[in-house]
């Protein structure tokens, strides 16, 4: 089986021994995406909210550059800093997500990358 790198300049790029997803017998399995702006390279400013939206907007360009979508996620796992931020970060989920529901795991973690309040992964199918 073999596994394919994906990388694309419009999200973050990986800052460590890892890619931003991997291609593998029809599915394209992301790394976490947190908060940060590709082009600047600093967390967006803002809480839950603004940091959710950040996340599925660098998800979307990595899952773009795999030849896939938000539309063929199958899983999501949400990792919080505090799950007292769910109702928030589910608001902003909801919305990248209008009809097509995949399944998903939300935990609370004692700590993410950057001290961001947020970071999110997928497995999806790919074209």
């Amino acid at each position: 089986m073999p596994l394919t790198r994906v990388h694309t300049e419009s999200a973050p790029a990986a800052v460590g021994p890892y890619a931003q997803a991997i291609k593998a017998n029809g599915f394209v399995y992301t790394s976490g995406q947190v908060a940060l702006n590709p082009a600047t390279g600093k967390v967006v400013e803002g809480e839950v909210k603004e940091q959710t939206k950040q996340v599925f907007l660098n998800l979307t360009e990595v899952l773009k550059a795999s030849g896939s979508s938000l539309e063929k996620v199958v899983k999501t796992t949400v990792f919080l800093r505090d799950m007292n931020d769910f109702a928030a970060m589910n608001e902003v989920y909801g919305s990248f997500f209008p009809t097509h529901q995949p399944a998903r795991s939300a935990v609370q973690v004692a700590r993410l990358p950057l001290d961001v309040a947020v970071e999110i992964e997928c497995v999806a199918l790919t074209d």
